[in-house]
């Protein structure tokens, strides 16, 4: 099962839904606390799903990021899941947070620690401004999606109006 962060404007949720649902088929989305971001669920591989995305004009959806796990927010659940999907990392890479909801975890800490955790378990090269790799952690209240992205993995949308 792949797991899917969507952002959209505030009022677009729906309209993002559709889309998601139109692109992907088989897909299961759900809303969330905060506005603008929703959660699918699609048992489509991340190429798959990359690949119809890509090739889908949307109108709502902003932002899309493939998520490969999701585990519980705290730090020893994550690191223990970043672990796991940074050995597929072949070159440099960066390690980037999004907090939403959760007062125990800060972006910037997690950014810095599991960056350490990598380097030292796998030696990989750190590069903050033009990595081969993302690592991704987008912790929503209690639960954190973790994913590793390639350079062109991570979908932006440009919205018409």
């Amino acid at each position: 099962m792949a797991f899917i962060l969507v952002t959209t404007e505030p009022v677009r949720e729906g309209d993002a839904i559709l889309e998601l649902e139109w692109a992907l088929e088989r897909v299961r989305v759900h809303g969330t606390n905060w506005r603008g971001v929703l959660l699918a669920e699609t048992p489509l591989p991340k190429e798959e799903i990359l690949k119809r995305l890509k090739n889908f004009e949307t109108q709502a959806i902003q932002r899309a990021v493939p998520l490969e796990v999701m585990v519980k927010a705290d730090f020893e659940d994550i690191a223990e899941a970043v672990l796991k999907l940074a050995e597929k990392i072949n070159g440099t890479f960066a390690v980037r947070a999004k907090v939403r909801g959760n007062k125990k975890l800060s972006q910037r800490e997690l950014e810095v620690k599991l960056g350490s955790l990598i380097v030292e378990r796998y030696g990989h090269p750190v590069n903050l401004s033009d990595p081969d790799y993302t690592v991704l952690v987008e912790v929503l209240g209690k639960k954190a999606g973790v994913g590793v992205l390639g350079r062109r993995e991570l979908l932006r949308f440009e919205v018409k109006e």
